[in-house]
């Protein structure tokens, strides 16, 4: 166990789009919230070193400065590698220099931001409100205080929106020099605002022009390693690995999910049986077959795929025997080169090859 995930579920406003578990935020609730996390941590955490520890949301930077310091001071009981990618979700709105200090004072070291886009009617459909200016200002506030490991989310196939917006997106992220882009395309969840109103996705074909446009301007300055992620050389997120590598993981906090050692285990979304001490909503038994088909279905989101020798290593079987791959291979779905990965022209329609995969 060397990764851990910490959700803050509080939200200033709650955007259109988020399917996400998420409470909008009460001073009262927040504290509440805090006490009965650090009770959870401390009745599950077996004392493992960390390599990474991931707080995510929600918006967790939407806390005020002392609840901040009271959750750093709880999560002050996890063991620490030296080398730790310690990250923590913010948003331009509610970050201040006073939280940038203390953030560096207990160690963290990645700051990832939503933008999702930079033109106001996109982001009055997404319900978000930075500006360009304060954009600029927050990252620029960030790099006075040596955080460069920045990650910003940049969502694309919004209603109406134009390739040539697109392009200007991208380019204003690139102007901000991050070491890691996510992109997303638009997905209407269930129960959201954009859902309940009916909101239709895009024309396909633009999906797929925005998605590759996205893999050709930033393949010049980013290493593509994930279905939707980029980075500078040696700025791959490895929080995010661990889950594309399906290794095991603590989640706490309401709603998270952990993944110990044949267990997928799913907190309670209910804020009032997680202040119970309810954690745990279930959690799912996996047979060796389960875990071998995670392997696969996760490791080939990355561009290099599953390692056939990894595989061996790991599971003490061999991929061409627990799969059936050869219609895959000769319809070129998927590559064999050592590694078992899904070819760059074919990435787009990457979630169709992984329903064939495990149709086959």
């Amino acid at each position: 166990m060397k990764n851990c995930y910490i959700h803050i579920p509080f939200c200033n406003h709650i955007c259109s789009y988020c399917d996400f578990c998420k409470l909008l935020y009460c001073e009262e609730l927040v504290n509440q919230y805090l006490v009965h996390l650090e009770k959870e941590i401390k009745e599950i955490y077996k004392g493992e070193v960390l390599e990474t520890i991931y707080i995510g949301g929600g918006t967790p930077s939407c806390l005020t400065f002392n609840q901040l310091e009271r959750l750093f001071h709880s999560l002050s009981i996890l063991n620490k590698d030296k080398k730790i990618e310690y990250t923590i979700e913010c948003n331009f709105e509610s970050i201040t220099e006073e939280k940038l200090k203390l953030f560096k004072k207990y160690g963290v070291n990645r700051l990832s931001f939503g933008l999702e886009s930079i033109h106001s009617k996109n982001l009055k459909l997404l319900e978000r409100k930075e500006s360009r200016s304060q954009v600029k200002k927050i990252i620029h506030l960030c790099k006075f205080y040596d955080f460069y490991n920045i990650n910003i989310d940049l969502m694309y196939a919004i209603p109406n929106e134009s390739l040539a917006e697109l392009k200007e997106d991208i380019d204003f992220v690139l102007s901000l020099d991050p070491t890691h882009i996510s992109t997303y395309s638009l997905i209407i969840e269930p129960h959201t605002k954009l859902w309940i109103h009916h909101t239709r996705y895009i024309d396909e074909d633009l999906d797929s022009q925005m998605y590759q446009f996205i893999c050709n301007r930033l393949k010049d300055s980013y290493t593509h390693y994930e279905i939707s992620n980029f980075c500078k050389k040696g700025y791959e997120s490895i929080h995010n690995l661990c889950y594309w590598k399906n290794k095991n993981y603590y989640g706490f906090g309401l709603g998270a999910s952990s993944y110990i050692g044949n267990r997928r285990i799913h907190n309670t979304r209910s804020i009032h049986k997680y202040l119970d001490d309810q954690y745990i909503l279930d959690y799912e038994k996996l047979k060796k077959s389960d875990i071998m088909s995670y392997e696969m279905i996760l490791g080939l989101r990355l561009l290099k795929g599953v390692s056939k020798q990894e595989f061996r290593k790991k599971y003490h079987e061999d991929i061409d025997k627990v799969f059936s791959l050869d219609k895959l291979l000769s319809q070129n779905l998927v590559c064999d080169n050592g590694n078992i990965y899904i070819p760059i022209d074919k990435l787009y329609i990457s979630n169709e090859i992984l329903v064939n995969f495990l149709k086959e």
